[in-house]
């Protein structure tokens, strides 16, 4: 951070010691129904099982009521998860205000909200193998919502030569497959992510975006409960479990995605019973108009 030259005013102590305040109380959001999500996974049936290649991503369907468990297959991987309404592209997974609403990485409980206007629940955390990672001593997590996607716009930025097989292009051609969209098309579609498996956070001098390698293992998974009907896109970042800055020397694995189908007990008359697909946020659109 640069250095400001100008001195500090006489009550810098006293501005510095304000009281923190949570911008967005989670005891205000309903609470998910943990209890129904638990009774799901206990019978669930796995209905489509796809691999996910190295430095590459496949694009998948998701049916409300349906469980997306992504897996590490072989080795240490993280991965760039995009969601969309399989219905209506432009509703898609909002990072940022995810991130507002359960904090800078998310875990079991912890809800995977769409863009405006419609700002609701497109999926929930139900599991998660590294939940018992917490927080470390450099206070990096799991499955976080602040990085980007790795990209050739700013890999050519910082003067590295063109990069293809990066999470954000990777993306876009697993769309572009899925869809039949043109790549222009399909490119604006493409949005921030949920770094999966990913192990991040913030350095505690300049605060800058840091990785570390991932603690995932062969075995660990991160099931997500499709509260609407979705369209998926994962890429295996080319960065593999994110042990150095350089792709050229990442050991780099597939992943896997499953998909489940609710377990026979907790269906009522074909439906889950005590749930139903959340509707967009209640604003009339008017903004003051």
């Amino acid at each position: 951070m640069p250095t400001d030259p100008l001195p500090e005013p006489a009550d810098a102590a006293e501005r510095r010691s304000a009281a923190p305040v949570v911008c967005y109380p989670p005891e205000s959001l309903p609470a998910p129904p943990m209890a129904l999500y638990a009774a799901l996974r206990a019978g669930m049936t796995p209905v489509e099982r796809l691999e996910i290649p190295a430095r590459d991503a496949r694009a998948f369907r998701v049916p409300a009521g349906h469980v997306l468990r992504i897996s590490c297959i072989e080795g240490p991987q993280v991965g760039d998860l995009n969601l969309w309404n399989a219905h209506d592209l432009s509703e898609r997974f909002y990072s940022g205000k995810t991130r507002a609403l359960h904090g800078t990485h998310v875990g079991t409980g912890d809800r995977l909200w769409s863009s405006f206007p419609h700002l609701r629940p497109m999926a929930t955390v139900i599991a998660d193998s590294l939940g018992w990672y917490g927080f470390d001593a450099d206070g990096a997590g799991v499955h976080d919502v602040i990085g980007t996607r790795c990209d050739p716009y700013t890999n050519a930025r910082l003067g590295g030569a063109p990069f293809h097989r990066c999470c954000h292009s990777n993306l876009i051609r697993a769309l572009v497959a899925e869809t039949g969209l043109a790549p222009a098309a399909a490119e604006p579609l493409v949005h921030d992510v949920l770094n999966v498996f990913m192990c991040t956070g913030f350095t505690r001098d300049t605060h800058r975006y840091f990785t570390k390698a991932s603690p995932v293992r062969p075995g660990d998974h991160l099931d997500l409960f499709a509260e609407i009907d979705l369209l998926c896109a994962l890429s295996a970042c080319p960065w593999g479990d994110c042990t150095g800055n350089s792709t050229d020397q990442a050991r780099c694995h597939p992943l896997g995605a499953e998909i489940f189908a609710p377990a026979a007990a907790v269906l009522d008359g074909g439906a889950l019973g005590g749930w139903t697909p959340p509707t967009p946020a209640p604003y009339d659109r008017s903004h003051g108009l």
